[in-house]
């Protein structure tokens, strides 16, 4: 059997500061067509900021984000044109509409009708608006949730939100899945079919990469595992070779090893993270008021 290295995402010697902090620093990362890849690192390793790098959330200080051999440009909306869809680790579905309507708004990146068109509400848009209902009641059926399509998102059980917002990614026909501890407070029966889902979709032929606390689930999942901590890759490998290292062990333990950074550090470092996410939530509030 041939494996599969053709690139997906290639991210070169990316670098994140917040002022004098470094939150992730030169990190090399690859995934691959086919595959399912893991992100893990204790408390404050960097892992979200890598991800908002990836996905134009944020502008890397260093380094360049490519997707399919194309550097991405650091807006969210044309990274996920491109073809790079994510889920967050707090949920982010549109609560008061209905469930097919929240994968509706995934849609948009893959319509082609103008404002004219929906003004004017012709014949290209009544197709395209078929078009895409049909599609997206295709995903409700794939996550287990067409019966739901009228539901509000703020009614489903927590579980069923979790799948919808996987949905919600999937209309907008990714290659490159990122999923943000997408079992966060799940039970184990949920994990499990979270568990088979991504198996699903990787299946379909869309690759996948998940930041992820639940250490069973990432090794029972994924193809490759990377450790980041204090947001420099540490080590890389399949599941076995990750498990046994011994700095991926200390460091999850808590141990100090050589160039462990600290406490002080580590706070800092999350205390930057955490306003520059205030700050992009303010930024993108202005921007759906004006």
């Amino acid at each position: 059997m041939t494996t599969m290295t053709t690139p997906v995402l290639e991210a070169r010697d990316v670098t994140m500061r917040f002022g004098g902090l470094t939150a992730v620093r030169s990190v090399d990362f690859t995934v691959n067509e086919g595959e399912i890849v893991g992100l893990i690192g204790p408390n404050g390793a960097g892992k979200t900021t890598f991800f908002n790098c990836l996905t134009g959330l944020y502008i890397p200080t260093e380094g360049t984000v490519s997707y399919k051999g194309t550097v991405l440009p650091p807006k969210p909306h044309l990274v996920t044109k491109a073809g790079i869809a994510r889920t967050f680790q707090n949920i982010r579905l549109f609560a008061n509409m209905t469930v097919l309507e929240n994968v509706l708004v995934g849609r948009h990146t893959r319509t082609k009708e103008g404002l004219w068109s929906a003004l004017l509400r012709g014949p290209g848009f009544k197709k395209a608006e078929k078009a895409s209902e049909e599609r997206a009641m295709e995903l409700l059926e794939f996550i287990g949730l067409a019966h739901k399509r009228d539901h509000l998102a703020r009614n489903l059980p927590y579980g069923e939100q979790r799948k919808l917002e996987i949905a919600r990614a999937l209309a907008s026909e990714p290659g490159l899945l990122l999923l943000d501890e997408p079992t966060a407070g799940m039970n184990p029966q949920e994990t499990r079919a979270t568990e088979e889902l991504v198996f699903a979709i990787r299946d379909k032929g869309i690759a996948v990469l998940v930041i992820e606390h639940d250490m069973r689930f990432i090794f029972n999942l994924c193809d490759r595992v990377a450790v980041l901590v204090q947001g420099e890759k540490l080590v890389e490998g399949t599941s076995e070779v990750v498990q046994a290292d011994e700095r991926v062990i200390a460091a999850y333990l808590g141990e100090p090893f050589e160039g462990d950074p600290g406490e002080a550090e580590v706070a800092e470092v999350e205390a930057a993270e955490a306003h520059a996410d205030a700050a992009q939530s303010t930024t993108s509030t202005k921007g759906d008021a004006q």
